[in-house]
């Protein structure tokens, strides 16, 4: 694993987990109370032995470099590194990235640098845990020059991943990317070859690619320069390579998730709630994830009733009802909140008592949720102020909605409150 550089892309703007990424890139959204999704990539690098990392960075990518540079340091006596790579003009490349493959790209000389035998691409915003040695050993064994990591997937679902056909040898044959309407069914196969059993074949008919891929360097090189105008892997450069490339298919049979979109990302947070059967865990001693070392006390709980959800630490909770929630670092919860099917964020800092009391004579709340406020079904992003009495539940069910100026918005049914938003006393949403 020491010949092979891992390169984790986290330049898109995220526009479908906005207004979550209003602020900060995608990859840098927390999840969990307190990581960022960042930090599952790296983690899964780091666990599986493959230690030189390049992450590429470009819209609102100052909080996720600061985080980096911060969490991942390794010995000196060690060749690893995580390190970003922004974007950049230089005078071969005028232009931003303008895709996956056009990122890679502009920095393959640096990358090429290494001499490395094989190249991990990966996604910055999935949640999974995944042995990249098993991966990467497949690869090699195949003697493939790319291959891709796949996952059977439902029909519903389909259609907003890259879809392909492989042969008996695992070989991908066709490649179709988020197609729809007959070319989605023309994609549909007889996962049962793949080792399901009939009825989970029959359920998840379809292969589709996760964004992860291992390429052999030269043929990268190769790819990226032969097809100077293919923008992106999943849609151009792949398709592009199955007529003069061995591109082979990975199974992957863990749980996977793609944080593209506000529900996605909700439902994914709330499952880490279950406590019988998680999808995903964050108790593996074996392959734990990292994230930023805080140095925050305890949490702190008077009188407070906590059903089936994860409080972090150094968070002040009073008298108050939690049920089926994620309470994110340095959270303070006054007396009398309820906080129902929610995810909420935490605080960057700890205000001091003469510092909310100034405040309050302003009228401004303190960071936090205030006293007798009632919050289900949505997400408090961070350092934002929550009054007193204030009701957020989206009674009328609206699903999409946007009010800027109150910091609010909605996305299929959940209520979403900024970063450093302000939600007076009394307040209904």
């Amino acid at each position: 694993m020491r010949d092979v550089l891992a390169i984790i892309l986290g330049g898109g703007r995220g526009t479908r987990l906005f207004p979550l990424t209003q602020l900060r890139a995608k990859p840098a959204v927390p999840i969990a109370g307190k990581y960022r999704l960042i930090d599952i990539p790296v983690s899964n690098c780091i666990n599986s032995d493959v230690e030189k990392i390049y992450v590429l960075t470009q819209f609102n990518s100052a909080s996720l470099n600061r985080h980096i540079a911060q969490t991942y340091q390794f010995s000196p006596f060690s060749e690893g590194f995580v390190e970003i790579l922004a974007a950049q003009q230089t005078p071969e490349h005028s232009n931003w990235f303008q895709g996956t493959a056009d990122a890679v790209r502009q920095y393959l000389q640096t990358i090429l640098e290494h001499r490395t035998k094989d190249i991990l691409i990966l996604s910055g915003d999935h949640l999974y845990r995944m042995n990249y040695q098993d991966f990467i050993k497949e690869h090699q064994q195949s003697g493939a020059d790319i291959t891709v990591s796949v996952i059977p997937v439902a029909e519903d679902k389909a259609s907003d991943f890259g879809l392909l056909k492989i042969d008996s040898t695992g070989r991908i044959v066709e490649f179709e990317e988020k197609p729809r309407g007959e070319a989605l069914r023309k994609m549909r196969v007889d996962t049962s070859t793949l080792g399901l059993d009939p009825v989970e074949a029959q359920k998840l008919a379809y292969i589709a690619s996760m964004g992860i891929y291992v390429f052999k360097p030269k043929v990268l090189r190769d790819l990226l320069f032969q097809y100077p105008e293919k923008q992106d892997f999943g849609r151009e450069i792949l398709p592009a390579a199955l007529e003069s490339h061995r591109v082979h298919a990975h199974l992957f049979k863990g749980y996977w998730e793609d944080i593209g979109t506000i529900q996605s990302f909700y439902e994914a947070n709330l499952g880490l709630t279950d406590f019988v059967h998680p999808l995903f865990s964050f108790y593996d001693a074996a392959a734990p994830i990292f994230t930023h070392q805080r140095f925050l006390p305890p949490s702190k709980i008077l009188n407070t009733e906590i059903r089936q959800s994860l409080v972090c630490e150094g968070c002040i909770i009073k008298e108050s009802l939690v049920h089926n929630s994620i309470i994110g670092v340095r959270s303070l919860i006054c007396s009398h909140a309820e906080i129902r099917d929610s995810l909420i964020m935490g605080a960057d800092l700890y205000q001091s008592h003469d510092q909310i009391e100034a405040e309050r004579k302003k009228g401004v709340p303190p960071i936090g949720i205030g006293p007798h406020t009632s919050i289900r079904k949505a997400i408090i992003d961070k350092n934002a102020r929550i009054g007193a009495q204030v009701r957020i539940h989206n009674d009328q069910e609206i699903e999409e909605a946007d009010y800027p100026e109150r910091g609010i918005w909605i996305r299929s049914g959940i209520v979403i409150v900024t970063k450093n938003a302000q939600i007076p006393d009394g307040t209904i949403v």
